[in-house]
């Protein structure tokens, strides 16, 4: 019989597994049919609805610079509802290729049923990332042409 993760162990099973490029495994802390939200993406990008949808979402690209990063500074509310919790925490790590370091702060709002995520709402900070990608220019203008961004 397999355990079912509580919303805290998923909640750090997703961010450890980003940090550690684990992408193949991502997709599965999702249940097939999702709602999962970035409202503070500058060009706010459609919903993401379907483990199939978070497969490409994760899959790298090769494009930019490697980051070493690990999840830090991780403090998770549990709420009233059980399936519900909001998790605030850091991206912390360095451009491989640079030295740079880096912070990205980020607040997710979980509804984890059964193990899985069903919804998830991520508050992130898309500008600081996309300048330590080097992708700053290429938001700025697709947001002044309204068009897609690629990160």
């Amino acid at each position: 019989m397999t355990q079912v993760l509580s919303p805290r162990e998923v909640f750090l099973a997703l961010v450890n597994g980003v940090a550690e490029g684990r992408w193949a495994e991502l997709p599965d802390l999702y249940a097939e049919r999702t709602h999962v939200v970035h409202p503070f993406d500058p060009l706010r990008a459609a919903a993401l609805r379907t483990r199939d949808e978070l497969r490409e979402h994760f899959r790298p690209t090769g494009d930019g610079p490697r980051l070493n990063r690990r999840a830090a500074n991780i403090t998770i509310h549990e709420t009233t509802d059980p399936e519900v919790i909001v998790a605030e925490f850091e991206y912390r790590g360095t451009v491989e290729e640079t030295g740079e370091p880096f912070a990205f702060p980020g607040i997710f709002v979980l509804r984890v049923r059964d193990g899985e995520i069903v919804s998830s709402r991520d508050y992130f900070d898309h500008v600081s990332a996309a300048r330590v990608r080097g992708q700053l220019d290429t938001l700025v203008e697709a947001v002044r042409a309204g068009g897609a961004y690629s990160a």
